[in-house]
């Protein structure tokens, strides 16, 4: 599942994903989220997952979509992602690819919650 956080400074956009993530999740909320931040021109995204189980097979064909538009067709626009995880391979991953990413890149555990939100508004 996938929702928006409310309680992100200004200019922040943020996303909580924990469990299965399916193709709803990410054309419901993941993608129009991520695009409001895109249309900002300084996407400024705070992303937290505190557990994962995954894609549903529907959800692949949109993460891979969704990671094209990211990557590649509005990299200008990004600012900062705060990824806040309490899964390790995630956590590992993300760092391994930071060079990668649009815009910068800092990960968290989940302890360092209010630590993002200041980095990511920053």
């Amino acid at each position: 599942m996938v929702e928006r956080l409310d309680d992100v400074p200004p200019g922040v956009v943020g996303l909580r994903a924990s469990g299965k993530l399916t193709k709803d999740d990410y054309r419901g909320v993941l993608e129009p989220a991520l695009q409001e931040a895109i249309d900002s021109g300084e996407a400024r995204v705070l992303f937290v997952i505190p557990d994962f189980e995954g894609l549903e097979a529907s959800a692949l064909l949109e993460d891979l979509k969704t990671g094209m538009n990211v990557e590649f067709a509005h990299r200008q626009e990004w600012k900062r992602l705060a990824v806040v995880s309490g899964v390790d391979w995630i956590s590992k991953a993300m760092e391994l690819f930071a060079w990668a990413m649009p815009g910068e890149l800092a990960v968290y555990d989940m302890d360092g919650l209010q630590e993002a939100k200041g980095w990511v508004a920053e």
